[in-house]
């Protein structure tokens, strides 16, 4: 912990491989409820994560709080490298929650504050029809005060496709 910041070391950590086992065999004795008590004390002491998995949900649910706090929603753009990961783990809440299996206390959570389930049907919850464009102009907005131009770069996909589509939309009533 004094090295990392945290007790959450992953058997795939080659430095930390044994120590790793070690952590994973605490977690199963912990679930066992074979560890003793004067160890859990222990190891809750130094802030050592029983499940990382919950652990992860939670810090990623924070970021996104923070997300919010900072845009005002919860629509995540994912073509800066700041948000790649947040966004993805945005993605797989809708798709889990679309197969049912986000939990009933994770639903609550993200509804709490605000989370869109679907993106496409939004605009049909009181909101008006372009509400979705209205916030995703953010994202073109975003990459140009970063970037100083429009010039998409065609490996950012979902950006450049959606700038595509605008600038053909455009350009025949420019036209015409």
């Amino acid at each position: 912990k004094a090295q990392n910041g945290h007790c959450n070391v992953s058997t795939l950590d080659a430095q930390n491989k044994s120590l790793g086992k070690w952590v994973n065999k605490q977690r199963m004795f912990y679930k066992r409820n074979t560890l003793s008590s004067n160890h859990i004390q222990q190891l809750n002491s130094i802030g050592f994560i029983w499940d990382h998995l919950e652990h992860a949900w939670n810090e990623r649910f924070d970021q996104l709080c923070t997300f919010k706090a900072q845009h005002g929603h919860c629509l995540v753009f994912q073509y800066e490298a700041q948000y790649t990961t947040l966004g993805r783990w945005v993605n797989n809440q809708r798709e889990s929650y679309k197969k049912n299996t986000l939990s009933a206390s994770r639903i609550e959570q993200l509804n709490s504050i605000g989370f869109i389930w679907a993106i496409r049907d939004h605009s049909s919850e009181n909101e008006a029809p372009d509400h979705v464009w209205i916030i995703k102009l953010g994202e073109p907005c975003e990459f140009q005060r970063l970037h100083g131009h429009m010039d998409v770069p065609s490996d950012n996909k979902n950006l450049f496709q959606r700038i595509s589509e605008q600038r053909l939309e455009i350009l025949p009533k420019r036209t015409g």
